[in-house]
């Protein structure tokens, strides 16, 4: 339940908190894993970021936003948010080609 509810947070988040460029997929949903001990979780969120932005700032919000509503939701203390970049998405500009 709590990785559902991780992967819920971190899509709300991602979309607050990272605005992906317009003409753009709005990336994959974020994907989490739980590990629970004692009482406390372990998240691991991957997400799909825009590029250029700050990322360690908007990756900090993310994590906080997610360890939050995941403590809220569930009742336990959530100790550890780990977050992975999947990949950037860039907006497309004139001149700019998509390199495969």
């Amino acid at each position: 339940m709590a990785g559902r509810i991780a992967a819920e947070a971190g899509r709300v988040s991602q979309r607050h908190r990272a605005a992906i460029p317009p003409n753009r997929d709005q990336g994959a949903v974020p994907s989490a894993s739980v590990v629970s001990h004692a009482g406390a979780v372990r998240l691991r969120l991957a997400v799909d970021l825009p590029y250029p932005t700050d990322l360690p700032r908007v990756c900090e919000q993310i994590q906080h936003d997610v360890a939050d509503r995941v403590a809220q939701l569930t009742g336990t203390r959530v100790d550890d948010v780990t977050l992975t970049s999947r990949r950037l998405l860039t907006a497309p500009g004139p001149g700019r080609k998509r390199v495969r």
